[in-house]
């Protein structure tokens, strides 16, 4: 008989592709989430966004990366998520170098 066990497997997380938007934050990143959705009365195809605050321990994650992520236990009281790969790097602009250059 099989046991059953209370902790998922790791391939079972909920997985996200998104943009970051802020990486003001020690460690923690914010993902944009956006999704096209068909309305249901007017047939108009809309977005739809959401953002969530992601745990990046190695602060790798850039504003404007697009990025996945994976559901996790609550690590603080917006954290939800963490990061699992960088998929996209974006071009670095040279005022955003400055803005990261003097935060260091």
């Amino acid at each position: 008989m099989a046991e059953k066990s209370g902790a998922r497997d790791e391939g079972q997380r909920n997985t996200k592709v998104g943009e970051v938007v802020s990486t003001m934050m020690s460690k923690t990143i914010v993902v944009k989430v956006t999704r096209q959705k068909q309305h249901a009365l007017y047939v108009r195809v809309v977005k739809k966004s959401k953002k969530f605050y992601a745990h990046d321990e190695q602060e790798t994650a850039r504003v404007g990366d697009v990025v996945r992520i994976e559901e996790t236990r609550p690590l603080s009281k917006l954290k939800r998520w963490r990061l699992q790969e960088v998929i996209r790097r974006a071009a670095v602009v040279p005022q955003v170098a400055d803005d990261v250059a003097a935060k260091a």
